[in-house]
């Protein structure tokens, strides 16, 4: 018996739709990061992007556990010497929601140019509306 390997050609893509609301930041996180590699699939191969596309709505309803809401921070550097900028969790949910499962699902993510693809199939709303209904998304399956 052969071994089948997985071409780039094989691979169908579906557009999945999340809903955030209740959900806790790192589980979240986890099953849409397997959606993006493609490990929900049988036909799964590290080398090839073999994900779909995932949007993520109600972004700002979020849940996270324990205190991270005051006590994780976002850091960035300005690149100046001593320029570097640390924003809570809470202020980050209040002026950017899209932020927070961004930088959780691409950390979870390759640090390649395959991950850096991967992550440009995840479209993150914080709202209920998106511009990809006619993809026709399906809810996300369960485990």
């Amino acid at each position: 018996m052969k071994t089948v390997s997985v071409k780039p050609a094989d691979v169908k893509k579906q557009w999945t739709i999340v809903d955030a609301t209740g959900q806790t930041l790192g589980r979240l996180s986890t099953e849409v990061a397997r959606i993006l590699r493609g490990k929900h699939k049988a036909n799964f191969a590290p080398h090839i992007d073999g994900g779909d596309f995932v949007v993520v709505v109600n972004a700002e309803k979020v849940n996270m556990s324990g205190l991270k809401l005051s006590n994780k921070f976002y850091f960035h550097h300005t690149g100046w010497i001593g320029g570097i900028k640390a924003i809570s969790a809470q202020d980050v949910i209040a002026s950017n929601p899209e932020r927070v499962l961004t930088s959780a699902i691409k950390g979870m993510l390759p640090k390649s140019k395959l991950g850096r693809k991967m992550s440009n199939h995840l479209k993150v709303y914080s709202g209920t509306d998106h511009p990809h209904k006619a993809q026709n998304p399906v809810p996300m399956p369960t485990r």
